[in-house]
């Protein structure tokens, strides 16, 4: 396809949605909540000729869809637990999604390192399973390697570990992907298809009529008003905060709803590429207290982490405990020869899981609970999907549009309509999601970026005063943090420069949008990601 025969990026004016919202008509399907889960639901839905609105309360990908460990992966610790259904439909996933949208998905190699003489055929034998699995759809074959060739793939890891001198290594492949945009990917593609989307708008309210929920109270966050959204079916794909939905819904109809959702908190700590100067990714899967640890390249820096913590408070912009961060930088210097210390951190932050749990677990250790996702339908209709993982978005997308058939919700309409289908910008590209960022991140859409005032200006990171322009015109952004922490990553990989960069983002955004860009409350959220835990915290 020619550049001349690509469609032009869609606008995203905000007049024009609040005004599609507040006509006065019938959806098939509204959806609470603009994370992965939500949008691919909104895109399955919309490609199937269904007429759809999704409304979320704050940024699309605000929550959880942006924090992940930016891997797109079946996950080799399920393996290791056993659960072989969820690794091989992630697998499917993987290779599904890397094909969708190769401008923000693509291969990456890992390297488990080996200190002791059973490790590397421990691990390897598990992961020539994985490949096994995997089939058609494997990215690699799995890798005996050297201890010449492990460092040649990690030149900073430590020739002499707290387990022995490097032996050795296993290389494997998976992928990696950068979250924020390909959720914004998913929302323009639903969009193309005639979905009606909409961010900083909340479900204030759900609508019952005769025991039968039928729609939602919706309200505009920039402008107060209140809209009534009327649908045949209502997905509550809320995240980690879906229980809250299905308590109002309980209540309106006299069944109490039993909480299902066991929030599991994910630190993530961000350096400099020299501590792991390469585009291989690094996996420890058993550190001193069990844990799995990584160390990822990523836009050009590289991610170290995580945890897998219970967390009771649902925080939109959750704090990391002390503890987690002291675990993930004396695991890193476990393994990496210059160890990474609190000053070299460029930016912390944390992301909320909604693991299901089995009724009556207190959920003490999330690390137990399952990943596979859960699609439940109440008694009023109203249809709540929570679980699963970023990589098997459009496989619970399928999963609760067939539970909304079976529960005669929707009329049936044959699936797989997402299967090929191309999101915005897809385009193969040369450069890796672990490069710096630029104008490729845009894939196909970057001579519509080049085209708009600004291009030849550099603002810093990577991010231009089109990209900014861009993001105000194209892809829904109504303020400073949208751009510089989904759009422009640069709030995850740099909270200093981000900071420093936002008084111009936010002018620009007052030229394009004529409404307040919320610096100061973007300023705020830099110093926090820039913060290191106290003691008790």
């Amino acid at each position: 396809m020619t550049n001349e025969s690509l469609p032009a990026p869609a606008p995203t004016r905000r007049k024009e949605l609040i005004d599609r919202l507040a006509e006065p008509r019938h959806y098939d399907l509204a959806i609470i909540g603009g994370g992965a889960t939500g949008l691919g639901v909104a895109l399955d839905a919309a490609a199937r000729g269904f007429s759809v609105v999704l409304v979320e309360s704050h940024d699309f990908a605000k929550g959880t869809s942006s924090r992940a460990t930016k891997l797109v992966h079946g996950g080799v610790r399920y393996l290791a637990q056993g659960n072989i259904s969820l690794v091989r439909e992630a697998l499917h996933e993987r290779t599904t999604l890397l094909a969708n949208a190769p401008h923000l998905a693509q291969p990456l190699p890992f390297v488990m390192p080996s200190y002791k003489f059973w490790e590397a055929p421990f691990y390897g034998v598990g992961l020539k399973m994985y490949d096994a699995l995997a089939g058609k759809a494997g990215l690699g074959a799995t890798e005996f390697l050297s201890r010449k060739e492990t460092l040649a793939c990690l030149p900073t890891v430590q020739s002499q570990g707290p387990n022995g001198c490097l032996r050795g290594g296993v290389k494997y492949w998976d992928g990696q992907f950068d979250d924020a945009r390909l959720a914004l990917a998913l929302a323009r593609s639903a969009a193309r298809q005639g979905a009606l989307l909409v961010n900083y708008c909340s479900a204030t309210g759900l609508i019952h009529e005769s025991g039968k929920l039928v729609g939602l109270h919706v309200q505009d966050q920039e402008t107060g008003q209140a809209f009534e959204v009327r649908a045949s079916c209502v997905v509550n794909a809320a995240g980690v905060w879906v229980d809250q939905l299905r308590l109002q819904d309980g209540q309106a109809i006299g069944r109490e709803a039993q909480p299902m959702v066991a929030p599991s908190q994910g630190v993530h700590i961000v350096v400099d590429r020299s501590f792991l100067p390469t585009d291989h990714a690094m996996l420890i899967p058993k550190t001193e207290d069990g844990r799995v640890l990584f160390a990822v390249p990523w836009l050009g820096k590289t991610i170290l982490g995580t945890t897998d913590t219970p967390r009771g408070d649902l925080a939109r912009e959750p704090l990391p405990f002390k503890e987690e961060v002291d675990f993930i930088l004396r695991e890193s210097a476990r393994y990496l020869t210059r160890a990474p210390l609190p000053a070299d951190i460029r930016s912390i932050w944390v992301g909320l899981r909604p693991l299901v749990k089995p009724p009556d677990d207190d959920a003490g250790n999330t690390q137990a609970l399952s990943r596979e996702h859960t699609v439940l339908v109440s008694k009023s209709g109203l249809v709540t999907v929570t679980g699963g993982k970023w990589t098997t978005y459009r496989a619970m997308a399928e999963d609760v549009l067939d539970k909304c058939f079976g529960a005669n919700l929707l009329p049936a309409r044959t699936g797989k309509a997402t299967a090929h289908l191309k999101l915005v910008g897809a385009q193969a590209s040369s450069h890796r999601i672990s490069d710096v960022p630029g104008l490729h991140l845009y894939g196909s859409e970057a001579g519509a970026v080049q085209i708009l005032p600004g291009a030849g200006r550099q603002l810093g990171g990577g991010l231009t005063e089109a990209m900014v322009r861009f993001a105000a015109r194209y892809e829904y952004a109504r303020c400073v943090e949208d751009v510089l922490a989904r759009r422009s990553r640069l709030l995850f990989l740099d909270a200093a420069l981000a900071r420093t960069l936002a008084p111009q983002v936010a002018e620009l955004l007052r030229q394009e949008n004529g409404t307040d860009p919320q610096l100061d409350a973007f300023l705020a959220l830099c110093d926090q990601y820039l913060s290191l835990p106290k003691a008790g915290n």
